[in-house]
């Protein structure tokens, strides 16, 4: 695990005990610090719990918050009268830097695309020799990891969550993929939300590199300084696309681009990021094939946990059947017009079910199903050879799911009962 004499003789709270918060804790044990842990819900902790709530705040170093707790939630104001900074595992990740072989930092936030980027970039960076590890919103917990030897490379996928709870993350590459409509019930607005992406450059050194498309640069106002600001140009063709069986579709190319943007600025040779793009086998529950049924293809895009993100998978699979549904994101799925022609019927589960039919209704055949299991039952007694039943929910999993890997195993257990 990743520790720091930083942290030794500090008392920390930890709000949140998931997979981070428990990394948090045993990090900041094992550098010598005391730790009061608690959680608002059931947790599979070992030791003594403080309620943070009503604990005497006064003393703590900082409190360790778990990204998904709202700024709302009476902890916040609690730790802001007593003085105490909230800040998330990553900033504790910041903080340990210094005691830390000499590394480098590439951060990549943006709303869609922001996993299949890191893991691409991850390997190409592995498949050319170089030692890398991946962290953040994706892979094991930051400080669950070991430290890199001297020259190693992070590769960190950040969510606003978790942006909005670090300070002094300077990375030295930071990439923005784009932004677009999303948890507008946490960040309040679209300018909020751009500015929590933003903290990512904000933090960044003279000697930082910020690389972002065009579109984003123009919209959001992109630092020009203190860090060099590197435009990815639509200009600049990847050849042999077709070669790279887990990269197709225009998303993928887009994040092909903005992922060899990255590598480039790391000095990658060019044949080393052909050679990754090619061997580069896809992320799970993101456009992952499940396999065929009867000439019937499956193909679990759990991942996409909004409109923006399901409208790739619509591109890239005609005739389909579409199993949508889950805890809406917002009001609409106008980000989806364009693709549903070749949809032959959408499957619609959990809360958002009876909105889809609303805005689905005189465009999209569609069948209320409730769960997933009745979908994929439901959509592959419809589909023909040759057809493709897809699951892209266009909405987060919490209304029957603990998260979107669980949901996607269970369309793949779903799927693998089919007779």
């Amino acid at each position: 695990m990743i520790t720091s004499p930083a942290f030794s003789g500090k008392r920390y709270g930890v709000f949140g005990l998931a997979r981070s918060g428990l990394a948090s804790v045993a990090a900041l044990r094992a550098s010598g610090a005391e730790v009061l842990a608690w959680d608002d819900g059931p947790a599979a902790f070992e030791g003594p719990l403080t309620d943070l709530n009503t604990a005497d705040l006064a003393g703590l170093a900082a409190i360790v918050v778990s990204p998904g707790v709202p700024h709302s939630a009476p902890i916040f104001a609690r730790a802001k009268a007593a003085g105490v900074p909230m800040i998330g595992d990553i900033e504790l990740f910041a903080q340990a830097r210094a005691d830390m072989p000499a590394h480098r930092i590439i951060g990549i936030t943006g709303t869609n695309g922001k996993s299949t980027t890191t893991a691409l970039i991850h390997h190409i960076l592995k498949s050319a020799g170089r030692s890398a590890e991946m962290g953040g919103n994706i892979g094991l917990p930051i400080l669950a990891q070991d430290p890199l030897p001297a020259g190693g490379i992070w590769v960190l996928e950040l969510s606003s969550y978790q942006l909005d709870i670090t300070e002094t993350l300077a990375c030295e590459v930071a990439l923005l993929l784009n932004i677009t409509p999303d948890h507008l019930e946490r960040h309040g607005s679209m300018a909020a939300y751009a500015a929590a992406k933003q903290r990512l450059f904000a933090m960044q050194t003279a000697e930082g590199a910020a690389i972002t498309d065009r579109a984003s640069a123009s919209a959001w106002a992109m630092p020009g300084g203190p860090a060099q600001t590197v435009i990815i140009s639509d200009d600049v063709a990847l050849s042999g696309q077709a070669d790279w069986p887990a990269l197709q579709g225009p998303h993928n190319f887009a994040n092909a681009r903005a992922a060899v943007a990255v590598v480039r600025a790391l000095g990658i040779r060019e044949a080393e990021i052909t050679q990754g793009l090619r061997s580069y086998a896809g992320l799970p529950h993101r456009m992952e094939r499940i396999g065929s049924k009867g000439g019937v293809l499956y193909v679990n895009d759990s991942k996409a946990t909004n409109p923006d993100s399901t409208a790739p998978a619509l591109a890239a699979f005609p005739a389909t059947h579409w199993i949508a549904g889950g805890k809406a994101k917002g009001e609409d799925l106008d980000a989806l017009t364009p693709y549903l022609a070749d949809v032959r019927a959408a499957y619609l589960i959990g809360e958002a079910a009876p909105l889809f039919r609303r805005l689905l209704a005189g465009r999209l055949l569609t069948h209320q199903c409730g769960t997933l299991d009745r979908a994929v039952s439901e959509a592959a007694k419809a589909a023909r050879p040759g057809e493709t039943v897809l699951f892209s929910p266009a909405c987060a999993s919490f209304d029957q799911f603990r998260d979107f890997e669980a949901r996607g195993d269970e369309f793949r257990a779903a799927v693998e009962a089919l007779a």
